[in-house]
């Protein structure tokens, strides 16, 4: 069956290619997809799936499905189309759904005996506004699938035991303005009150565990120049961690080292809290799986699965269902993503090689899920068993 599998993708791959192309080639940004959305779509309902737009309360998330027979396992294909604001393709986004399509179609035409179901999702704005935690929230998504896979280019062939949990927060202090030399009494600034709040979170760092991570840059510094006390002072800080129960510990002492730098300076705190990604559950055993797939379809530049990573919108699916991304080189090993090496190598061989590889592993993978008996429900096990010790370790 993966021969067959395959061998469909393979025949498929000109296609597939011209659709990341063309996604490149018109790069939108979160809740604007409306090309890529329309592109990935068309193609779908054109293979036999049942579609629907506007899923979750976003115009252009989506969801396809498409059946044989009655119960089994249901197999979820998540796919990102969204650009960089600015940079355009520089996460390799572009290629992401023509992967997806290319495994959909491979599973519904592949020959696959036992009954099961293939879901794909169409999930926008990954980089702005992490659209599957609004999926999740506003609609019924991805509560018909058991598992969750994904495909992403990179600069080797892996996968992620863990991703970080993250919170954003956009803090504005208020102060009042004053002439630094005539009336200094006057004024109350709000960049002392920011230059507080800065030093209490690295005196923060030194009491926290080993995988908090929190960044802060200053976004609007306020006043007219050295001869003013500033009134307004704007910054945007993420606070991280590898497990989201430790980060609300920490959430509520950063917000102590904020109000307190408020009452020190006589300013006034804003705080609005942006977007809140959770951390993966680690999916060991799914790993395992893809990165067999992996192997046996010859994928460049095999790597063991990464231990040290960002934050991922995927996480917070992964919250409530095991789930895995399979990472596919197309850059050299080491490249940055958000970077001109991404956007130099969006439509050269090697993406569209990837997208074909990525198509063949997340096929391999679910027909292992559908046709090897206990293995979904091991993972499953796996899922619940890594949850509940990541619960209790805060």
């Amino acid at each position: 069956m993966k021969e067959r599998m395959n061998r469909l993708i393979d025949s498929l791959r000109p296609e597939l290619s011209r659709m990341s192309d063309d996604i490149y080639d018109h790069p939108e940004v979160g809740l604007t997809e409306r090309h890529a959305s329309r592109l990935l779509t068309a193609w779908l309902e054109g293979r036999g799936f049942a579609v629907e737009r506007g899923v979750g309360g976003l115009e252009t998330a989506f969801r396809a499905v498409w059946r044989q027979g009655e119960g089994g396992p249901r197999i979820g294909l998540l796919c990102e189309y969204d650009a960089l604001p600015a940079q355009g393709h520089a996460c390799g986004h572009q290629m992401q759904g023509p992967c997806i399509l290319g495994a959909a179609a491979a599973l519904k035409d592949g020959g696959i005996e036992a009954p099961f179901s293939v879901v794909v999702y169409g999930t926008p704005a990954e980089e702005t506004v992490s659209g599957k935690v609004l999926m999740l929230k506003h609609g019924d998504c991805f509560n018909d699938i058991d598992v969750a896979l994904m495909m992403h280019g990179s600069g080797e062939t892996t996968t992620d035991v863990k991703s970080m949990a993250l919170t954003s927060f956009t803090v504005t202090y208020h102060g009042r303005a004053a002439h630094a030399a005539i009336r200094p009494e006057e004024g109350r600034s709000s960049l002392d009150a920011m230059i507080l709040a800065f030093q209490g979170v690295e005196f923060l760092r030194e009491h926290v565990k080993e995988d908090v991570r929190m960044h802060y840059n200053l976004t609007d510094g306020g006043g007219t120049g050295a001869n003013t006390v500033p009134a307004l002072t704007r910054a945007q800080f993420y606070v991280r961690s590898y497990n989201r129960a430790v980060l609300r510990a920490v959430i509520e002492r950063f917000k102590k080292v904020l109000q307190g730098a408020a009452m020190m300076t006589e300013t006034e705190l804003e705080l609005d809290e942006g977007k809140s990604i959770d951390n993966k559950i680690p999916a060991l055993k799914l790993n395992e799986v893809i990165l067999e797939n992996a192997r046996a379809v010859g994928a460049p530049v095999i790597r063991p699965p990464r231990q040290k990573t960002g934050s991922t919108d995927l996480g917070n699916v992964m919250q409530v269902m095991p789930g895995s991304c399979i990472r596919v080189a197309f850059v050299p090993e080491g490249t940055a993503s958000h970077s001109q090496a991404y956007l130099d190598a969006g439509k050269t061989e090697s993406a569209h090689d990837a997208v074909v590889f990525g198509a063949k592993i997340l096929a391999g993978t679910a027909e292992d899920l559908i046709v090897t008996p206990g293995l979904l429900d091991e993972i499953q096990e796996e899922f619940r068993s890594n949850k509940a010790a990541l619960d209790a370790e805060a």
